[in-house]
C-alpha cells in the first residue's frame, strides 16, 4: 500500500516536473479542454500534446473521455492533495528552521555589540 502511494507521488512529481505539463494543467483547472485546445498554446504535434498528456493521465491528474472522436480532458485534483500533503511536512520544517532563524537574528538586535579590548 505504502509502496503505490509512492510510486503514484512519484508519477505526481514526474508529470509536474515540466512546464508544458503544468500550463496544461493551469488549463484545465478552468474546464475541460480537448487535446487540440490544449496543444494550441504550444510549439508541438498532437503527438507530442498526448506524450504529455498521458503523462499527466498516468499521475491521476487528468481524465480523459471521449466523444466521437474527440478527446475531451478534465483536471482530476485529488493526487495534488497528496503532493501537498507531502510538501506540508517540509513546510513545518522550514517554518520551524526559519523561526528559529528569526529568533536568534532577534537576539542579536537586542544584545549590545561586543566592545574590543581598549575601548571605553
Amino acid at each position: 500500500m505504502v509502496e503505490q502511494e509512492l510510486q503514484r507521488l512519484d508519477a505526481v512529481f514526474h508529470a509536474l516536473g515540466d512546464a508544458t505539463r503544468r500550463r496544461m494543467l493551469r488549463e484545465l483547472a478552468a474546464g475541460e479542454r480537448t487535446v487540440g485546445e490544449l496543444a494550441k498554446p504550444f510549439p508541438i504535434s498532437l503527438a507530442a500534446a498526448s506524450k504529455h498528456l498521458k503523462a499527466l493521465e498516468n499521475a491521476g491528474l487528468i481524465r480523459r473521455e471521449v466523444r466521437g472522436r474527440t478527446h475531451i480532458c478534465r483536471l482530476d485534483p485529488g493526487p495534488l492533495a497528496s503532493a501537498h500533503e507531502w510538501l506540508g511536512f517540509y513546510e513545518c520544517f522550514w517554518n520551524k528552521r526559519l523561526d528559529a532563524l528569526e529568533a536568534l537574528l532577534r537576539e542579536a538586535q537586542a544584545s549590545p555589540p561586543p566592545t574590543s579590548e581598549g575601548e571605553q
